[in-house]
């Protein structure tokens, strides 16, 4: 459990005036490439290594079974910005029996599926802060409505919960979106997800009254065409989950939500318009 704070505007800063020519979108990202692999999962198995399937680690170069938020925060990162010290996993992605990687993997801070009063409202993620979405244990796509598969460059070609067949020129795309409503106390829970909710008719339920930013995943994996050998480590593809352990630095993290969310504001990874 923590002590949660607070932030006004920006951790103490003001709300920001909108520049001339702002697109109107509550956003800033971090682009981080594949760092490494190992069958370790520090929230789901912490300080267990190779109790897990195999997972493809974002971001901090460093993560295993043992690592602490202060192993995040002492450890280089390959996101740009590199001052997110952040660590993302995922199940790896298989084509037959080789793993296949994504080109990066792109994490969006968004400010949406909560009214605009509510946007304004965002509180940065508590440093440590550690999510799970989706379902690593979905027995059919039903099972996991969070995630979808698309094919990139295809077109309003649609999606799915489970692998699509993507035509040759287009690339296999994966979306997951993580709860954004937080329970205020917690930084983590016994089932890894109860501290966390997803919005309820365009606001944040009782019980996790905090709207933190909406963490949205897009990987995208170098394969097209019959998805009939893909696999994830975890299973079929509608068990795509994904892993967020929070290691931004406090002040880097409300300036941005300050910047860009609660104003509307699209914002690079540079978090400025």
């Amino acid at each position: 459990m923590t002590e949660f704070q607070v932030y006004g505007s920006g951790g103490g800063g003001t709300t920001p005036t909108i520049p001339p020519g702002a697109v109107r979108v509550a956003e800033f990202l971090a682009d981080c490439p594949f760092s490494h692999r190992l069958p370790d999962d520090p929230i789901i198995f912490p300080g267990l290594p190779g109790a897990s399937h195999m997972h493809s680690f974002f971001g901090s170069t460093v993560t295993n079974a043992y690592s602490t938020t202060q192993d995040l925060l002492n450890a280089n990162s390959n996101c740009n910005p590199s001052i997110d010290k952040s660590s993302y996993w995922i199940p790896t992605f298989y084509n037959g029996n080789t793993p296949v990687e994504p080109t990066t993997g792109i994490f969006y801070y968004l400010g949406e599926g909560v009214r605009d009063d509510l946007i304004a409202q965002t509180q940065p993620f508590p440093l440590g802060l550690r999510i799970v979405a989706g379902n690593a244990k979905a027995t059919g796509p039903n099972d996991n409505t969070i995630s979808r598969w698309s094919c990139l460059h295809a077109g309003d070609a649609g999606s799915s919960h489970d692998f699509v067949t993507c035509p040759p020129g287009t690339m296999l795309e994966s979306y997951l979106d993580f709860p954004h409503c937080w329970d205020g106390v917690n930084l983590d829970s016994p089932d890894h997800k109860s501290h966390m909710a997803y919005p309820v008719n365009n606001a944040c339920p009782a019980s996790h009254p905090v709207v933190v930013p909406k963490l949205r995943q897009v990987m995208r994996y170098p394969v097209n065409g019959n998805p009939a050998n893909f696999r994830l480590a975890s299973g079929p593809g509608y068990t795509m989950h994904g892993d967020f352990f929070n290691a931004w630095p406090v002040d880097e993290l409300a300036r941005r939500v300050n910047d860009c969310i609660r104003p509307i504001i699209k914002c690079g990874t540079d978090g400025r318009p």
